[in-house]
């Protein structure tokens, strides 16, 4: 579009996107279509979206809200008082954290926009984000949308990251680190210990630590996911985002929030209010619903993942797979077997046993080489993919 000095307004958006390389999962959803249409039957363990029903209280809130009268209007620009209300006190009761309603809470329309965002608002052409070298798309996507540069750091043994391996300049130009624990794909989970390191780092380099905590109540076998915004002063450098998607199979009404740092949560609301209005109030009133019932609504979600878990692992070590089992998340995270690479290894599983998987390089370069599988199906259907899987290549 050109300007009335004849000037180019929109043009260096649409060279960034014109550099930005096709979304992997359009092409994984080609892939699928294609067999569907030729009559195959597939087994669709892709993409992570939840398909267990969103709770019952849920459900009852979403329905007396749409017949309310005041849904006709627009919603409050940062977040409604009873989401913000259920939100800190979910905070409180689960990770111990306070937090002021209205400087260090902000409503978002799912975490993945509010990540999006979050990096739009604070990246700019020259400056740094630095992402995990096996990251969430959407991370690396905005990063380039933002004109900025994604720097990939890169894993330790453990699966921390290698935080020795960023440069001074890169540290110097750096405005946004991502951290993701429980990872997607990976599965790793990191001590609260680990997250004070994250946290010093970006205090030392004057950073954002953005912290991407969507899978904070899948976890399993005792394990407690810690937020971020317990390590004393974390609130100083960082922000979090929380989501009802998985926790509370709630992906389609599009909630979540993010909460920490007064100046990054008031620069994300300035670039907000500036290409949107707000939050769905329905949304909003769904995901209070949620989160002020979390205690109750939680646990029984999650004990239907720990047994799609161990019925997958179990079917999979049963078809001779040495598949370690994931302390959190709703995912597992596999080697590509010998002779296949990534897309080679999917589209043998779809034209054989009929399995969706997706391809590593999805989630970055790093990723190459691995796949990962989702608990998105009864533990019957996951046990027929294991066995597909592990009959397409025995061990």
């Amino acid at each position: 579009m050109v300007g009335a000095d004849g000037s180019c307004v929109d043009c260096s958006m649409t060279h960034t996107l014109s550099k930005i390389p096709p979304y992997v999962f359009y092409e994984l959803d080609a892939r699928r279509a294609r067999h569907r249409a030729a009559g195959k039957t597939l087994i669709d363990v892709g993409i992570g979206s939840p398909d267990g029903p969103i709770p019952s209280v849920v459900v009852e809130t979403m329905q007396r809200v749409a017949a309310d009268r005041a849904l006709s209007g627009y919603p409050y620009f940062q977040a409604h008082p009873t989401f913000t209300a259920a939100v800190t006190g979910y905070m409180q009761s689960r990770f111990q954290v306070a937090l002021d309603p209205a400087r260090e809470v902000l409503a978002l329309a799912g975490s993945k926009e509010g990540i999006a965002e979050l990096v739009l608002s604070h990246a700019e052409p020259g400056d740094v984000v630095l992402v995990p070298e096996v990251y969430y798309p959407v991370y690396a996507r905005s990063t380039l949308l933002a004109g900025a540069e994604p720097v990939f750091v890169p894993f330790l043994a453990d699966g921390r990251l290698d935080l020795d391996a960023i440069t001074p300049d890169q540290a110097r130009r750096a405005r946004v680190m991502i951290i993701n624990y429980p990872g997607n794909p990976t599965t790793t989970s990191v001590t609260l210990d680990e997250l004070a390191r994250y946290v010093a780092f970006a205090e030392q380099h004057d950073i954002l630590l953005l912290s991407d905590l969507a899978y904070s109540e899948l976890s399993f076998d005792g394990y407690v996911v810690p937020s971020v915004l317990q390590v004393p002063g974390a609130s100083r450098v960082a922000v979090e985002t929380h989501t009802c998607s998985k926790s509370f199979n709630m992906a389609g009404v599009r909630i979540a929030f993010v909460a920490g740092k007064q100046e990054a949560i008031a620069r994300l609301d300035a670039y907000r209010s500036n290409i949107g209005y707000g939050v769905s109030t329905l949304s909003q009133l769904a995901g209070a619903t949620a989160f002020a019932h979390a205690a109750e609504l939680v646990p029984p979600i999650v004990t239907e993942y720990r047994a799609r878990r161990d019925r997958l692992v179990a079917a999979m070590r049963a078809g001779g797979w040495d598949v370690a089992s994931p302390a959190a998340t709703m995912y597992l995270w596999l080697d590509v077997p010998a002779g296949f690479d990534d897309w080679g290894w999917v589209d043998a599983l779809m034209a054989g046993p009929g399995v969706v998987v997706t391809p590593g390089i999805a989630f970055g370069d790093a990723g190459r080489g691995k796949f990962r599988v989702s608990l998105v199906q009864n533990g019957d259907t996951l046990a027929a993919a294991a066995a597909g899987i592990t009959s397409t290549v025995p061990a």
